[in-house]
């Protein structure tokens, strides 16, 4: 049943129906095909998003189109430059530190690009840094909306795989922190022994200046994840929040956001959130045909038998966790793989959570990668760097990243101790 599921799936998807139809479709046919109830998709699909908690997705898109049109995410990048401009390598840092702000907010790296990294891209090429490089920093650092909290993949996931979105969110901070910092470290290096980048000379009181001209705009991921983790409110309160807060900087303090440019803002957000809850929605249909069809035992015992450690287990799904992620949406791969592998991970002595943000942490690098990145796409298309050229540009950030990975499925303290400490409260 589930080899039909994945075969059907593959069909359809490959005939260039998109992939939530598609996956949707594929499932309809098993269950006529098994002589199943079809009264379980719209069961299975009503149950799916009938949660409070999947509220803050379209919340904190709409975050991130608000701060895109209302120029925070500008002043971010200004601020951010300000700081460590002046450092040799500077501006690659000023790519790195926006994007994890940013990320902060928005929860989304596609919205990334699309606000930042026209304006990161340009910046660098400016000051003496080649354009393939720039393109390809900008591309892996927008991978970091997708750990850094409040990322919308990792609430997604944690209310399919009923864990903590809390915890969850907290748990990616760690993952995230550690590739900014490998990001940051191989940028200082590359920059000394290749000469990229002039420095920044601004005086201290433009720097000044200009950091006290975004502090309502640093502000916002601050108050939010502050307000987050210390109980205050919850992941969708805290969507809200950010709604709020960015709505009152872009209109009444920037002034770059006019209320009649709200509704467009609303209606796209509503989109592509629209777009994620409907693989949401079908996606938990094929969950029930793989529990239908115990393929999560079947599984677990497969990979049980090839694997003796928790750190062995993690690698082997990691493998899988690439390979999928390269191939199709990463919102739609971690919705299917998740009640496949995870009993499995659990089995094998894995924590849920560090299961959890290691997929997604995995699939990340998907987004930024061939044949159907998102992200790379993105990139490309804001930077005119021809497809092959950036991935070509890409491979040493491609290989931190890897390391990354191992860093993390080795040392599961790096996702657990974020997440017991900024929740203990």
């Amino acid at each position: 049943m589930s080899l039909f599921l994945l075969v059907s799936f593959a069909l359809l998807a490959l005939l260039g129906i998109p992939l939530s139809v598609s996956l949707g479709l594929a499932a309809v046919m098993t269950l006529w095909w098994f002589d199943l109830p079809l009264s379980m998709v719209a069961q299975a699909m009503s149950t799916s998003i009938n949660s409070f908690l999947l509220i803050a997705v379209p919340l904190f898109i709409l975050a991130g189109q608000i701060m895109e049109r209302g120029g925070l995410s500008e002043r971010i990048f200004d601020a951010a430059e300000a700081v460590v401009g002046r450092f040799k390598g500077g501006l690659g840092h000023v790519n790195i530190a926006s994007s994890f702000v940013f990320g902060g907010i928005s929860g989304s790296s596609v919205a990334d690009i699309a606000s930042l990294g026209p304006i990161t891209i340009r910046a660098m090429t400016t000051r003496g840094y080649p354009l393939p490089y720039s393109a390809a920093l900008t591309l892996i650092t927008a991978t970091l909306a997708t750990l850094v909290p409040p990322s919308i993949l990792i609430i997604v996931a944690a209310a399919s795989a009923g864990q903590s979105v809390g915890a969850a969110l907290a748990g990616g901070l760690g993952p995230g922190l550690l590739l900014a910092a490998t990001l940051a470290i191989y940028n200082t290096v590359i920059a000394r022994r290749r000469g990229y980048g002039s420095l920044s000379r601004h005086e201290y009181r433009h720097s000044l200046r200009t950091l006290m001209r975004a502090l309502p705009s640093i502000g916002a991921p601050v108050i939010i994840l502050t307000s987050m983790f210390s109980g205050i409110v919850t992941p969708t309160e805290g969507a809200g929040l950010a709604v709020l807060y960015t709505l009152i900087i872009a209109t009444l303090v920037h002034r770059e956001l006019g209320w009649r440019d709200l509704l467009p803002l609303i209606i796209k957000a509503g989109h592509v959130a629209g777009s994620v809850l409907l693989i949401l929605m079908v996606a938990n249909v094929a969950t029930y045909l793989f529990t239908v069809d115990l393929l999560p035992q079947k599984a677990s015992g497969l990979i049980g038998a090839i694997t003796g450690s928790p750190f062995a287990t993690l690698i082997l799904m990691g493998l899988i966790f690439l390979l999928v992620g390269m191939l199709m949406d990463i919102v739609a791969a971690a919705l299917m793989l998740i009640p496949v592998l995870m009993p499995a991970a659990v089995n094998a002595g894995v924590d849920p959570l560090h299961f959890l943000i290691f997929m997604v942490a995995s699939l990340a690098v998907g987004l930024a990668s061939p044949p159907v990145g998102t992200c790379l796409f993105a990139t490309a298309q804001v930077s005119r760097v021809p497809i092959d050229r950036l991935v070509l540009a890409s491979t040493p950030f491609y290989l931190l990243n890897l390391t990354v990975l191992v860093l993390i499925a080795a040392l599961p303290q790096i996702i657990l101790w974020p997440a017991a400490w900024l929740t203990a409260s």
